[in-house]
């Protein structure tokens, strides 16, 4: 089946539910969108946890090296990879108790979709978590 996105409803609620976002592959360079999107999603209230082998810590967080290290709950899994590396992250995610899984603007992956939704996880696409938030949450 073809990867689709819940509605505008659905999208509202999960994140106005949320308030923890594991972002994988969240940089500590401010110039990357990694940065600026999670740093936009904090000062709207959200804890962010790093998930990135690569570095310590990201906007005031300890970075984690994989989503099985984190010992928080967590409520959205927001990826910053490319396409290709989905797949692997989403059986990672599958291994953890979150079931929403966020892939970022212009990144989709039918296998990891697949999987997922077996999974009974919500999967979003090809979609900026700040944009939804500000039109959706905020407007």
């Amino acid at each position: 089946m073809t990867w689709e996105n819940p509605s505008n409803d659905q999208l509202k609620q999960l994140l106005t539910d949320a308030k923890t976002i594991a972002v994988v592959g969240l940089s500590d360079k401010p110039e990357r969108t990694s940065y600026q999107i999670s740093e936009a999603m904090q000062k709207q209230g959200y804890r962010i946890i790093p998930v990135n082998p690569t570095v310590d810590e990201v906007l005031g967080e300890k970075a984690y090296s994989s989503l099985q290290d984190v010992p928080h709950d967590v409520d959205i899994i927001n990826v910053f990879r490319r396409p290709e590396h989905l797949p692997a992250i989403a059986e990672e995610a599958a291994q953890t108790n979150c079931k929403i899984f966020w892939a970022q603007q212009g990144v989709v992956n039918q296998e990891a979709y697949d999987f997922l939704k077996e999974k009974n996880f919500t999967v979003i696409m090809d979609l900026c978590i700040k944009v939804v938030h500000a039109v959706l949450v905020k407007g």
